[in-house]
Formats: structure tokens, sequence, C-alpha cells
């Protein structure tokens, strides 16, 4: 034990991996007066008050392919996006004008769509009473606007959380869906102190540093700042601090502001789909991490990105199909 210790003492603090000493479980120190239901509920609130433009997150920007459409369903409307020739998104209604059928069957040519039923095409400037919807790709994920869902005054571009260059930064997209609404999804992330109870395999030694005050927010208190060690390993860690924002009233990101990765974000998008075959609203959680680093070593992790996505998706799928029980479990006592 004694030279275990010792070990701890001369292990360099510049590196990013440092030891966590072991703890157990239940000797955490408990968080439940700190994370107080009206304090969250306020901090959701003031989130949902923000404007999103009527745009909505639906897909992984990846997804989007210029040789086959892309079925997606967003607030109960069904969608169909694909690329055209020139490579740009396009989105729009997922049923064919004609009769009907689902133009994700549909033959992309020369950037248009070419229905299997009876072949009636249709491009980026519609035609046959089919109309494009707006959307934008933001080299991460691919939005869509719909207007007639959001009743906002609509904007020509999305709110995309600012983020690490492209250049440098390794992204991977993850989606699951939940039988919840989105303000639950937004809750979850809003409560930060869950985070070493709910998750000790992923977090450990969570502080919550600075939280909002109920009333009386201005904007740029308008956070939750945290300590936190994430777990990489027995008995190693990352030590870093991080804010969690919501720019918009379907998002929240989490930036990592001091420590390994600083500027790396986790952008948390709730997309409501629409009610489920029971009538229960169904919502995807389309998380997106974007990562990022200084050290000159993180040049192998960008030419690794294609081994490094799948490893990123399963750790924050392993993630989220925790949290999705804790939202739907929200939206159960809410109902």
């Amino acid at each position: 034990m004694r030279e275990l210790s010792t070990g701890r003492r001369r292990w360099p603090r510049r590196w990013p991996l440092q030891p966590v000493p072991r703890s157990r479980w239940e000797q955490q120190k408990p968080t439940f007066r700190q994370a107080r239901p009206t304090l969250i509920d306020a901090a959701l609130k003031r989130a949902e008050a923000r404007r999103s433009g009527n745009w909505y997150v639906f897909a992984a920007s990846r997804d989007i392919r210029a040789d086959r459409p892309h079925g997606a369903r967003v607030a109960g409307a069904e969608l169909v996006a694909w690329r055209d020739a020139d490579g740009r998104l396009r989105a729009g209604p997922g049923a064919c004008p004609h009769m009907g059928a689902p133009m994700s069957q549909a033959k992309v040519d020369c950037g248009d769509l070419v229905c299997r039923w009876h072949g009636l095409r249709v491009g980026a400037g519609g035609g046959h009473g089919w109309r494009p919807y707006p959307a934008h790709d933001d080299g991460v994920l691919a939005w869509v606007r719909l207007d007639e869902a959001g009743g906002e005054e609509p904007t020509d571009r999305p709110v995309v959380p600012r983020r690490p260059p492209a250049e440098s930064a390794v992204d991977s997209v993850m989606a699951l869906t939940g039988t919840c609404e989105p303000s639950d999804v937004v809750a979850n992330r809003l409560d930060p102190w869950h985070g070493a109870w709910f998750h000790p395999y992923s977090f450990t030694h969570l502080e919550v540093l600075e939280a909002p005050p109920e009333i009386d927010v201005e904007e740029h208190r308008d956070r939750f700042l945290v300590a936190v060690t994430f777990r990489v390993g027995a008995g190693l860690g990352v030590p870093v601090r991080a804010e969690f924002t919501c720019p918009e009233p379907r998002t929240v990101v989490m930036r990592i502001v001091e420590g390994e990765g600083a500027g790396s974000v986790v952008e948390t998008h709730a997309t409501p789909l629409g009610r489920g075959p029971d009538g229960r609203p169904r919502t995807a959680v389309i998380e997106a991490v974007v990562a990022d680093s200084g050290r000159r070593g993180f040049a192998l992790a960008r030419a690794a990105a294609p081994a490094l996505r799948p490893l990123m998706h399963r750790a924050a799928r392993r993630l989220w199909r925790d949290d999705l029980a804790y939202a739907e479990r929200r939206f159960d006592l809410r109902s």
C-alpha cells in the first residue's frame, strides 16, 4: 500500500492519465441535497425558452450518401434525405406525391430521386406538388427545418455549437430511441450530480463546482461546471473540468474547459420522432462527440479515426442505454 502511494506521488502531473484511488461506490459523498429538482427544472425551462429556428438534428452527416436515400422521422413527419450531384444535403417529405410510395426506397439518379413504383422524379427544386425542406449539413450532423412542427420564426441556419476545428478533431455520432419527450433527455443532462452514481464505469471523483441559480440568471452564468475523472482503465483516469450549457431547447453541450482535450465537446440532441404504436412519444437521442487535443500524439488518433469511432460509439451507447431508462422513468412519473 505504501509503495502504491509513493507511486502516485511520483506520477508526473503533466501526463493526461492519472492514478485513480480505489473507492467503494456506496462510500461516495451523496449528492441528493445539491441535485434539487427545482434547480434542474428551472434550467430546463430556460433552455426550452431559447429559439431553435425550427431546426432538428436527424442523422449523422456521414450517414447521408449520394448513392442511396436515407429515411427518417421527425416530429411525426416522414422524411427522406440524400445528396445531390454536388454532394449537398437535400431533404423532403418521405412520401411520393403520386401514390405515397416511400421515397426512402427511391433510386438516386444524377442527384434526383426516382420513385421505384412509377418512376416519378423529384430533385432539389421539387416538382409534382413535392417540396423539399430546408436542410443543413454542419460537417458532423444533418439538420432539417420543419416550420409547421417547430412553430417558431424560422432561421436560415440552426444553432450549431462551437466545436474544435474539423481538420484536427475526431468525431463520432451515436443514436438511440426512448419512450419519452425531448425535455426528459435534456433534464437528464442538466443533472450532472448523477454521473458517478449512475455511471461508475465511466466517471469518478465528480464534483459540481458551479450550478446556475434558479432565478435571475445571467446568460454567461447559465451553466453547470464540474470536475470529473473519466475512467479509461483499471486504476487510471483523465481528470478534467467541463461545463454543460444549452444553446437551444433540444441541445445540451458538454465542453471540456480545462485538462486533457480542452475544447472537445459532447453534443446531446433530443429530437422528437412522434408517437409510437402505443400512442406514447418517442425521442431520438443523437449524440455527437467531437474530440481534439493539442498533444502531438493526437495525430495518430486522427489517422486511426475509422477504428476509433466504433469504440467511441460503444462508450456513448452504454451511457445512454442507462440514461434513457432514467429519462423514460422521468416521463412515466410525470405522466
